[in-house]
Formats: structure tokens, C-alpha cells, sequence
């Protein structure tokens, strides 16, 4: 049985027991001592774990894929079958995809129990609890509801929060300009920014308002579970890039079609400019706002993947040796024939690792806001977290596993527009007229 299963199952059983025998109030006295410990992830895919079935991405498309399936097993000369529920467990047929090495699962934070409650596609309105508006997702009641029922049975001492993107669009912005891409020459490219810029302008007040609700929501549910502030600590963890941080660092060229048919990265440099430094620091700034607005920590996650991001000129494909950590790519590539289009551009095994790594180093630092960084050539023991300067932290930072005194970098700002966006109908229209030719490549 699950550990949250274990703990729903518990909770059920102690109420009934209350009813028969009266002995409500010794259940309810029971020290937190007793209970076991607990760290919890809410959201949606990214720190459910959508993605991690692979290992980097591979150069091969059969058998194990360069040995990066994890879900492939029985393989012989006609190939291998695949499974990715190996990966994913009983959340592949719910569709909540959360894998064996989710942040949440892989951390060395020294608890007892590690609950996901996270699910793939989840949206803000699927964390709230159902009695604030709280809507369920893929079968599932209100993660913050299931969250109230963990508390009950286990001590809570940290909760994870990552949503908001889902909300803002992302997967629509990234769609676009995959389309944008795949329709213009290099000649004449067009761009999705300036518009997709102007679209998430938009939703990102109300991302803001929906996290911070959010939030109140956890509080409430861990206040009604016996918990006091002082004992846990909630963390608002934002997004990495897929891309890399600039253009130029991407290893295929603008023109022609391995962007796509090699990288799995079909964009203009520009575009992929505009999401790693301002969608994504946009994003963070309005998680961050909505963080302090609920007395809740923010880590940094822009930096996290540096030089693993997709088509990085610093990682490489997997080739007949197989994967490795320091060389791979920490973000699945964008696939449609792969297993599943839906892990496309999230952290893969790999990054999910390292993202895990970051939690480790914020539980064992004291409260306030983190970035936290990679280091060019190293893995788990290259994972630093810094005290994030926008976040006004005025603590030491620590290094995985040691500790080391930095500084974090500035963060990009976000430059807002005053203007209404056709983007969203461009792109249908786009998607609409797509044909079977395209400009040559």
C-alpha cells in the first residue's frame, strides 16, 4: 500500500473507531511524536514528475532509445516492449504521471513519508479546496482536500507548491511558436513573442490571485491537522527553462529541420530567448509575489538545468554508449512518436534529480528565498543553492553536500506591455490552415 494510502486509511479508521468506542479525544491527543513525518508536493506536471521516464534523450529511436527508456524492458532482436507505468506506477492510467524520481520522490529531505499529490495538468482551481471552489482533476478530489487528509494522519514538515503555468497557458505559448516555427523560413521567420508576450501578460494576474489561494488553502488544511506554522515550512518552487538561457547556444542551426527531427526543438533562437529569460522570469517574479503574500518561502529554479537544457551546444544526445549525467540533456525533447507527446519540455530523470538535490539543500538551510544553480560538469554534487537577492534573503548559501558562501545573480526583469493580443485566434487560424507543405528547409 501507498504511504498516502496508508495515511488515508489510518484517518478513516481512527474516525470510525471515535464513533464506536468514544475515544475521539486520546486519538486527537495523540503526540505529533507518534505520527510519521512527511513532506508533501502539490501541483501540476512539472513536480509531479511528467518526464521522467527518460534518461536524457537518445540518438537512437528503437530498442531502449540509447538506453534512455526506462520503460522498455523484454528487449531482443525484434526490439522492446515498453511499460511506462514502470515508471509512473498506478498515475499512468489516471493520467497524473508521477514518476519514481519526482522531485518530491528523490530528495534526501530526512522524512518518513514522501506524498506526491501533484498531477499532470493540473490548474490552480485543482488545488483549491472543494469548499472554496476546488475542482477535481483526472478522478481525484482537490489536492489541497487530499492534503487535509495526510495531515490528519502523518506530521507535516514541509509542502512543496508548483502551479500556475498551466493557468498562464505555457503549453498553448509553446504549441504556437513550435508552429511558427515549423511555417516560416529563416529568411522571413515568424516570431511568437511579441504576441504570446502580451497573452501571458494577461493570465498572470490571475495566476497570481489562483497561487496565493492557493496557498491560504495548504495553511488552512495543515492549521485544521493540528500542525502550527513554526513546525512546517511551505515552499513555492517555480520553473526551469527548457531552453538554453540565449540563442546561440543551441547545437542545430535555424535553417533546415534538425531542430526538430534530431533536437526535439523546433523554434527561432529569438522565441526560445523570449521563454527562457522573460516567460519563465515572469512567471517566477509572479509565483514569488504570491509566495510572500502567503508568508511562504520561493526557490529559484531558472538556473537549475544550466547547460542540460534541451539542444544545449554544452549536453549531447545519448548515442550506443548510453546516457550519462554530465553530458545529457535534462529536459525531454518535444516528441510526438516517443512515448508520450505530454513529457515533452519537462525535466526528465535527470533534471528531476538535480531539482530534487535543490529541495534537499532549502530543507536544510534556514527559511527565506532561494535560486538555486547547477555546476558545468558535475551532477547531484554540483547543486548549489544562493540566497535569492530579489528576495531580500540575507543568509549563507549552501552547496550539495557541503556548504559554500555565493551570491545569486541578477534576475531578469519583466517588461509589461499595455496592448491587447490576437495571439490565441492567430494561432488557431495557424493551426487551422496548416497543410501537408511547408516552406523548404
Amino acid at each position: 500500500m501507498r504511504p498516502i494510502d496508508r495515511m488515508l486509511a489510518a484517518t478513516m479508521m481512527a474516525t470510525a473507531l471515535a464513533a464506536i468506542g468514544g475515544i475521539g479525544g486520546q486519538v486527537a491527543a495523540a503526540s505529533a511524536k507518534t505520527r510519521p513525518t512527511a513532506i508533501v508536493a502539490l501541483g501540476d506536471s512539472f513536480i509531479s514528475g511528467e518526464g521522467g521516464r527518460w534518461l536524457g534523450n537518445g540518438s537512437e529511436s528503437g530498442g531502449t532509445r540509447s538506453g534512455t527508456d526506462r520503460a522498455a524492458y523484454a528487449c531482443g532482436g525484434w526490439g522492446c516492449a515498453y511499460d511506462p507505468s514502470r515508471v509512473y506506477g498506478p498515475s499512468e492510467e489516471s493520467g497524473c504521471h508521477r514518476s519514481d524520481v519526482a522531485p518530491i520522490e528523490s530528495t534526501t529531505v530526512p522524512v518518513d513519508e514522501r506524498v506526491n499529490l501533484a498531477c499532470s495538468g493540473a490548474r490552480l482551481a485543482n488545488l483549491w479546496p472543494a469548499a472554496s471552489g476546488g475542482e477535481a482533476h483526472f478522478g481525484e478530489v482537490p489536492q489541497v482536500d487530499r492534503l487535509a487528509a495526510v495531515a490528519r494522519g502523518a506530521d507535516v514538515r514541509m509542502v512543496v507548491v508548483t502551479a500556475g503555468a498551466n493557468d498562464a497557458g505555457f503549453g498553448e505559448l509553446a504549441t504556437g511558436c513550435a508552429l511558427d516555427w515549423a511555417r516560416s523560413d529563416v529568411d522571413e521567420p515568424r516570431l511568437c513573442r511579441a504576441d504570446a508576450e502580451v497573452e501571458l501578460r494577461a493570465a498572470l494576474p490571475r495566476a497570481e490571485h489562483g497561487l496565493e489561494r492557493a496557498l491560504r488553502g495548504v495553511r488552512q488544511a495543515l492549521t485544521a491537522g493540528g500542525e502550527r506554522r513554526s513546525e512546517y515550512r511551505l515552499v513555492v518552487m517555480g520553473y526551469a527553462s527548457p531552453f538554453p538561457l540565449v540563442g546561440h547556444l543551441f547545437r542545430y542551426p535555424e535553417s533546415g529541420w534538425s531542430r526538430l527531427r534530431e533536437g526535439g526543438c523546433p523554434v527561432w533562437n529569438a522565441d526560445a530567448d523570449w521563454a527562457a529569460r522573460d516567460a519563465v522570469g515572469a512567471l517566477a517574479a509572479t509565483m514569488r509575489t504570491a509566495a510572500s503574500a502567503a508568508g511562504a518561502e520561493f526557490l529559484d529554479l531558472r538556473g537549475a538545468l544550466d547547460g542540460h537544457q534541451l539542444c544545449d551546444r554544452r549536453a549531447r544526445l545519448a548515442g550506443s554508449e548510453g546516457p550519462s549525467p554530465l553530458s545529457a540533456e535534462w529536459v525531454r525533447r518535444l516528441s510526438f512518436v516517443q512515448g508520450s507527446a505530454r513529457e515533452s519540455l519537462h525535466p526528465n530523470a535527470y533534471g528531476q534529480r538535480a531539482i530534487s538535490a535543490c529541495l534537499g539543500l532549502l530543507y536544510a538551510a534556514p527559511r527565506g528565498d532561494y535560486a538555486c544553480r547547477d555546476t558545468p560538469g558535475l551532477f547531484l554534487d554540483g547543486m548549489r543553492i544562493e540566497p535569492d537577492q530579489r528576495g531580500g534573503a540575507a543568509i549563507s548559501s549552501t552547496r550539495w553536500p557541503g556548504g559554500r558562501v555565493t551570491l545569486a545573480r541578477a534576475a531578469p526583469q519583466w517588461a509589461r506591455r499595455d496592448s491587447t493580443s490576437k495571439w490565441r485566434s492567430r494561432r488557431r487560424s495557424t493551426v487551422a490552415s496548416k497543410s501537408g507543405t511547408t516552406t523548404a528547409r
